[in-house]
């Protein structure tokens, strides 16, 4: 059975500031893993580790058995590893649909002799990365925000115009940064439904949130960071009982 994504040895510092210490953690395939912890734990920088936005001190990074230690970010995206982010990263000016577009994993028209000897096939990937955006929608009840300018559109429908992005690369892997901050009523529901049905899929995710109420709604189990590494384990019942590291997180 694939391995999901495996981490051995994470380090990272910037100056006297430890983000990762040696972190080891596993994601599985269809388990859902929320990751909590104070502020300054160390958790949105695990996934720019993971994703290749910084650079590791050391460590290894693995997904479904393939090493992505040294890959670039697309190239990590291309082997199946998605997140989303704090502050959307959408483009304003663009419509919630092309938002999707420009997410998938493969574009035929990024090479230029593709473009030229083979016109025919990009108009089939284009038509065929369409109907994968709209029925992205769909499911996630966007359908009818579809071409209008993802600026326009609520907050809430914002965040979750950006985890339909990450869908679009057809993620093994999906990190979710902070996926319910400003969300509640409809999208609050659909985020959590839409998360379900990708684990059960196979596929791993992850979630880093502050909605203690909706890690343990929505996590199979939880994993306690603080100071770069990974303290406990287990359910989100039994970490948040614990007064070790209810203190550590909500202070004395």
């Amino acid at each position: 059975m694939p391995a999901g994504l495996e981490v051995r040895g994470l380090c990272k510092r910037f100056g006297g500031i430890v983000v990762a210490d040696a972190m080891e953690l596993d994601l599985a395939p269809g388990r859902i893993v929320g990751l909590i912890g104070p502020n300054g734990a160390g958790k949105t920088s695990f996934f720019n580790l993971v994703t290749g936005v910084v650079r590791p001190d050391g460590g290894r990074v693995s997904l479904d058995g393939r090493a992505l230690t040294g890959l670039h970010i697309h190239q990590r995206a291309r082997l199946g590893l998605s997140r989303t982010w704090q502050n959307l990263r959408l483009f304003p000016s663009l419509s919630v649909l092309d938002n999707l577009l420009i997410g998938a994993r493969v574009y035929p028209g990024e090479s230029l002799p593709a473009l030229i000897a083979g016109p025919g096939r990009l108009r089939r990937a284009e038509a065929a990365d369409r109907t994968q955006a709209l029925d992205i929608l769909e499911r996630m009840g966007l359908a009818g925000v579809a071409h209008t300018d993802v600026a326009s559109v609520p907050f809430g429908q914002q965040k979750l115009v950006g985890v339909a992005r990450a869908l679009m690369n057809e993620p093994r892997c999906l990190l979710l940064d902070e996926p319910m901050a400003g969300v509640e009523g409809h999208a609050y529901e659909a985020i959590q439904d839409v998360v379900r049905r990708l684990a059960a899929r196979g596929i791993a995710v992850c979630v880093v949130e502050h909605n203690v109420a909706f890690i343990r709604d929505l996590c199979d189990e939880g994993v306690f960071m603080f100071a770069g590494k990974v303290l406990a384990r287990g359910s989100v019942e039994d970490l948040i009982a614990d007064p070790r590291l209810t203190e550590l997180y909500f202070g004395t």
